[in-house]
């Protein structure tokens, strides 16, 4: 392949810097550790019983967890999105790949986010920046996007922190709903809005909800920093200084889903945002999720050797924690989880 461009590099930078350097939020947290699942010691369950299947767009899934969101456009990521998409198929999960920008600027980079090969049933979710709808991109970028992986559904990802600290950001997010709703009303799949890692609260899903979102991905924060990690690309002092303002930035996970469930009960709501454990997936269903997605944890199974193995071992402690955690709280499904009264 010919020498990497600029945002093919900065992508391959991006996988560099998360797996080695300290990008976790700093001074907020995801707020799951305030909540509390109640133990039952005499669940009346069976564990083996316990029922974690779901849908998402039309397709069944075995729990409700989605590999969020993280790459493609480098070389590196097609062995990662290839390793996680044949997890993601085995286990019966959902996966998302990162912004298709690249390929959409240079086609030769389109292998690197193709995965249906390996993964044919699995719900598969394309991924544009929507603040590309400001710089030259609209329903025909859209459905490329779409069209290149086979997707079930379009991510537009809101990442304004990103943007105005990154050294190459676009910062202009002026008329983005109208833009947004174009979208929807265009487009052949369900479009699906996300953050980054800062959070939706429950005006903006609002706001989106109303211009033909039905899916909300909260993204929020808590989990990996994309302030932190713009730090560590920075060239100079003062950026550096400016990007690491903002490692506390953002609306705590728990607080995004609980809210934005509560504006709007009837759209499907993605809890992600520091989901490290099945026991945040749990918490995550039962403060108002349809889904729960995760990340890091398994970027670096991802990219070692053992690849899709390493992967799927990861995910299967997800999905077992998840389980107890719903046996010990005395639920058999999804529906006894989301109808949990949990507090602080």
């Amino acid at each position: 392949m010919p020498e990497a461009g600029p945002t093919e590099g900065r992508k391959a930078e991006h996988i560099r810097i998360v797996l080695n350097e300290d990008v976790a939020a700093k001074g907020v947290s995801t707020g799951f550790s305030a909540y509390r699942l109640p133990h039952t010691a005499i669940p009346e369950l069976d564990l083996a019983e316990v029922d974690t299947r779901t849908t998402f767009l039309g397709k069944p899934m075995r729990a409700p967890l989605l590999i969020s969101s993280m790459t493609g456009g480098a070389d590196v990521a097609e062995r990662i999105n290839l390793a996680l998409a044949e997890a993601a198929e085995h286990l019966g999960l959902a996966m998302g790949v990162g912004s298709q920008r690249a390929a959409i600027a240079d086609a030769r980079l389109a292998s690197t986010y193709q995965v249906r090969r390996v993964a044919p049933r699995m719900p598969l979710l394309a991924n544009l920046g929507a603040v590309q709808l400001n710089y030259g991109y609209g329903v025909d970028q859209c459905r490329r996007a779409v069209d290149m992986i086979e997707a079930d559904a379009l991510i537009l990802h809101l990442n304004p922190l990103q943007e105005a600290v990154q050294p190459e950001g676009n910062t202009n997010f002026k008329g983005l709903l109208a833009k947004i709703a174009q979208i929807c009303r265009a487009l052949e799949v369900p479009v699906i809005v996300k953050e980054v890692g800062n959070g939706i609260g429950a005006v903006d899903a609002r706001r989106l909800y109303e211009c033909g979102v039905q899916i909300v991905d909260v993204a929020g924060a808590g989990g990996t920093s994309w302030s932190e990690v713009e730090r560590f690309r920075q060239p100079g002092e003062h950026g550096q200084r400016v990007a690491g303002t903002f490692a506390s930035w953002g609306l705590s996970t728990a607080d995004c889903v609980r809210q934005v469930r509560a504006a709007l009960p009837q759209a499907t709501i993605i809890g992600s945002g520091g989901i490290r454990s099945g026991m945040d997936v749990a918490k995550a269903i039962a403060l108002g999720a349809d889904l729960a997605g995760t990340a890091k944890p398994v970027l670096a199974d991802a990219i070692n050797e053992r690849g899709t193995e390493a992967v799927v071992e990861s995910l299967e402690s997800f999905l077992r924690e998840l389980r107890v955690a719903m046996f010990c709280s005395g639920c058999a499904d999804l529906r006894a989880l989301r109808a949990l009264q949990i507090g602080a």
